[in-house]
């Protein structure tokens, strides 16, 4: 437990740290950006998202390993994922669009 902890942390560390390297744009304060089910098993909903007619969604697993890329319309401020054939376990999920850029993480049961 200690070493998925151990992990983690590590991840999120690096994820953040990458997001903001050579990045000299401002970057506006986001609006709340709400995940769920969390955990999950089939579908991962993601509100509070600024509609989009294109947005790029990357999902990887905690190694940083790509297991599913796609492009979405955002509508209605929201998303829904299909998530059910991803293995158990722990995943970042990157949506990216002109208008805003989301990184969370959420659980696959």
């Amino acid at each position: 437990m200690k070493k998925l902890i151990l992990i983690l942390s590590l991840f999120f560390a690096m994820a953040l740290g990458h997001s903001q390297e050579g990045n000299s744009e401002q970057i506006a304060v986001q609006p709340k950006i709400k995940l769920f089910p969390n955990p999950t098993t089939n579908v991962i909903n993601v509100l509070g998202l600024e509609n989009s007619a294109r947005a790029d969604i990357l999902i990887s697993d905690i190694y940083g390993n790509p297991v599913l890329q796609h492009q979405w319309k955002i509508k209605n401020n929201a998303l829904s994922i299909p998530v059910a054939h991803l293995e158990k376990g722990v995943y970042m999920i990157v949506i990216n669009s002109l208008e805003q850029k989301v990184h969370t993480k959420f659980y696959k049961q």
